[in-house]
């Protein structure tokens, strides 16, 4: 009887690590968010069921400079309390990701549940305590409303979320443009 039930323990456990192992790959190690993968499959089931959703997309400006300035450990600290902020904002309406160095995305099923796009704004500009002193941040917005797109795919509310956080960053820093 011992020997029967060896190899189902060590099939239940190896199937144990690999849901572990695919539950890390869809979670990023430094914010816990989604990454793009696991962000991108419950995104777009998201979008197809809910009309009123929005995606948003975030890019932290002038990071590289942060980095630069005051080492990775900072950086790090910004994009954890960036990845809070919005996780935050999103509650329980919303999935929020970061989909890889200082660009994060969201997408909630209903924004009227949310404090809404400048509330996020301001949200993202406070400034990140570390050790001792306060970070300033600025980010720009730009987000896309299901209703606002002629065919519903995630890759055209990106592409025009996109295209508007470009927008809010040719109107100056710390914009949100809609």
């Amino acid at each position: 009887m011992l020997a029967a039930a060896l190899p189902a323990l060590g099939w239940a456990v190896h199937g144990g690590l690999l849901l572990r192992r695919l539950a890390t790959a869809r979670r990023d190690p430094l914010t816990g968010l989604h990454t793009r993968s696991g962000w991108t499959t419950r995104a777009e089931h998201l979008l197809t069921r809910h009309p009123n959703a929005l995606v948003v997309l975030i890019d932290l400006d002038d990071f590289k400079g942060t980095n630069d300035t005051h080492g990775h450990a900072v950086g790090d600290a910004v994009l954890t309390a960036t990845a809070c902020r919005l996780a935050h904002w999103c509650g329980r309406h919303g999935v929020a990701a970061r989909l890889g160095g200082d660009e994060f995305a969201a997408i909630v099923t209903d924004p009227a549940r949310t404090v809404g796009l400048d509330a996020l704004r301001a949200i993202l500009d406070r400034p990140v305590p570390h050790s001792g002193r306060l970070l300033p941040v600025s980010a720009s917005v730009g987000s896309c409303h299901r209703h606002d797109l002629p065919v519903t795919t995630l890759t055209d509310a990106l592409s025009a979320a996109d295209a508007d956080m470009y927008a809010a960053k040719g109107h100056g820093r710390r914009n949100v443009h809609n």
